[in-house]
């Protein structure tokens, strides 16, 4: 059945293209324009020559999944203090929930990764749409200042000083996935759920949400082990612990303060985008 589906979406989207070829044809449109229609669809790979567009690609991204959680903030709060699994596997179930209700333009291909919630999809700019391979992860914890994150979670390369010594550790995503011949730009959000233990459950604090550069965007987010968004992670090098760091909010924020957005839950706060 599911390559019924995906035969199904490559005959849909040569029909479109017929159809607008045809059109132009008719009426009497050159080749630029022919070609324009045909490239709606634009190779992810050259944003590394296009770097604003991507920023605005990963910023509409960004706003898919505030809306969402803004959305379902109630239910969240709700669920959050109803619950008796772990803080963690209910951040995982919202950030679903509320992801899977206000819906992704799905393109009918498996990701893998260590990360939450996985979607191939269409994102689009003002001027052309881009497959995109979209990462959510979710975290539950007791400190909104840091999110604790594997180098498979990344495709930046994770460049901090450790121990007073400079590191340069590659992240295990690709800028650019490329699967059954196509190519999907990789883009990574966290979810953070900060909330507080009380006498009648866990109370949601803050919902953080922070969108991670693409490792094309390297030079500008972090150049060097001096100018990072990185600080120490959780594992120790002397015991053999496999390399973990944690992303600064607040590095992040100075970079590009609209890459980290704050919905407060409890007491609840008007959200406003910031910039």
């Amino acid at each position: 059945m599911r390559g019924v589906w995906v035969e199904r979406e490559r005959q849909r989207e040569a029909r479109i293209i017929s159809v607008c070829f045809n059109q132009n044809v008719r009426n009497g449109a050159g080749d630029a324009r022919i070609k324009q229609k045909v490239n709606m669809i634009k190779d992810p790979a050259t944003l590394a020559a296009d770097l604003d567009s991507l920023e605005q690609i990963e910023r509409a991204s960004l706003r898919f999944v505030v809306q969402a959680l803004y959305d379902f903030r109630h239910d969240a709060r709700e669920i959050f203090l109803a619950e008796s699994d772990l803080q963690g596997d209910i951040g995982e179930d919202i950030t679903r929930e509320a992801l899977d209700a206000l819906g992704v333009s799905k393109i009918p291909v498996r990701l893998f990764g260590k990360v939450d919630y996985k979607r191939a999809c269409y994102q689009f700019h003002p001027a052309f749409a881009v497959k995109q391979a979209l990462f959510v992860d979710s975290k539950a914890e007791k400190s909104a200042s840091v999110a604790r994150i594997q180098t498979s979670q990344t495709s930046m390369r994770i460049r901090q000083i450790r121990s007073g010594n400079p590191v340069d550790v590659a992240g295990g995503l690709p800028t650019v996935i490329h699967k059954g011949g196509d190519s999907y730009l990789t883009t990574t959000v966290f979810v953070k759920y900060f909330y507080e233990e009380g006498e009648a459950g866990n109370n949601l604090r803050i919902i953080r949400i922070a969108c991670l550069p693409n490792g094309m965007l390297q030079d500008r987010y972090n150049p060097n082990a001096n100018d990072t968004i990185w600080v120490a992670g959780p594992n120790a090098p002397t015991l053999g612990e496999e390399f973990r760091t944690r992303l600064s909010f607040n590095r992040l924020q100075q970079k590009a303060a609209w890459r980290v957005q704050d919905l407060h839950i409890d007491p609840e706060e008007p959200f406003v985008w910031n910039e």
